[in-house]
This record gives C-alpha cells, structure tokens and sequence, in this order.
C-alpha cells in the first residue's frame, strides 16, 4: 500500500512539479493551495506532510501547531524561502521532521522522503511492543512513543523523544555530537549540528528532573545513578 503525502504550496507551479514527482515515485499525493483547504483535513491522517511555511491565510507554522496537537507522531518536512537558520529552528521546535530551503532541485524532495519514512520504518522494527523504561521519576513507553510524569503525560517533539530514547539506551554513557545526529536526524540530514544543542536545551526545560551533562567539545551523557 502506497505512503499518502499531503502536500501545501501555494505557488502553483512548484505544486503541480512536486506532486509530479511524487507520484512517479509511487506515493499518493493531495495537495492544496492555501493553510484553510489543508487544516480542514487534518483529521485524514496522512503518513507524512510537506509544508510550505509562507502561505496565505494560516501558514505553516500555524498548520503545524494544528496538526501536532492532534497527531504528533505524524512526520513533517519544511520548505522555506526565507531565514533558512531561523526557520529551521523553529521548524524543529514545533515538531518537523526536516527542512529543505528554496530553491531545490524535486529530487532533494524525493530522496529526504524516502530516507525519512526508512528511518521511521527502521526505528519502529527496533521497537519492542510495551516496552517501557524508567528513568528516575519518568516512563518512556516506547510502544506509545510518549513520556509521562507521575502518569502525566509530557508533550515532546519527535526528534526530543527520538533523542530522549537514544540516551535513556545508552545512559551513563558519552555520546558525541556526530552520533546524535547520525542517529535522530540521519546520515544524509545537512543541516547545522546546532539543531543538537537546541533539541538538548528544551529537553532539559521539560525534564528538569533529569541530568543531561555536556561534555565541551565532545557531546552528551545522561546521567544515572
């Protein structure tokens, strides 16, 4: 069964190209002009969304505020023309799962898909059906992709409990920046190593509980007692 991606831009020539591309690639595609037309099908639940972030109306900020609310899980790629850095930070704060700056070539699209949903066919093998880690005051289920508090549930990112999750397997130990990476944003992903020290600094907001030590010049470790 073919991956459905729903796709928002509203330049209608690049619409009409990337959505080409994409069902040459195999995937089933929507796609839509404005933030209204795609906000109204967000309880569709496709597999993954491309957004454009300048958009009439509500933009893709907003969009994806909207669609994490009710989907989290739910992979999202950033396309932007503007401050690259800045939108790319704030892209991952919101919860995207990639971003790609204009102008590109369809293929940069294409090939960050499919590497995108082979990391998360990968990681979802690796993960063991109730599996459940406990870190001082915090559950990680791994089955629910969710972190709780006194049966409170927190409100990560994908890439914060991707990150949490890679540090919880390897506590007490040091992880290297390149690592971290590698591991929660892949090996082709191109982009600054400071989405790292950024992804850090809000799990240590939202786990407080936790200590994450830096290492200068090197990387992370969670530690445990």
């Amino acid at each position: 069964m073919s991956k459905k991606i729903y796709l928002v831009e509203d330049e209608k020539s690049l619409n009409i190209l990337l959505e080409k591309y994409l069902v040459r690639e195999g995937y089933e595609v929507v796609s839509f002009s404005n933030g209204e037309e795609a906000s109204a099908s967000i309880d569709d639940i496709p597999d993954l969304w491309i957004l454009d972030i300048m958009l009439p109306g509500i933009d893709g900020y907003e969009l994806i505020k909207r669609i994490k609310a009710k989907y989290k899980n739910i992979p999202v790629i950033f396309m932007s023309a503007r401050n690259e850095e800045l939108d790319r930070v704030v892209g991952l704060e919101l919860g995207s799962d990639d971003y790609l700056s204009k102008p590109f070539l369809p293929r940069e699209l294409i090939i960050r898909t499919n590497r995108l949903f082979e990391r998360i066919c990968e990681k979802e093998k690796k993960i063991k059906n109730f599996e459940t880690i406990t870190i001082k005051n915090y559950k990680l289920s791994k089955n629910q992709r969710a972190v709780f508090l006194n049966d409170s549930e927190l409100q990560l990112t994908n890439k914060e409990f991707e990150l949490l999750s890679y540090f919880a397997e390897n506590k007490n130990r040091l992880i290297s920046r390149e690592q971290i990476l590698n591991y929660v944003w892949g090996k082709d992903y191109f982009g600054s190593d400071r989405v790292v020290d950024d992804t850090i600094r809000r799990l240590r907001k939202k786990l407080d509980q936790l200590k994450l030590e830096t290492v200068y010049g090197y990387g992370y470790k969670l530690v445990v007692k």
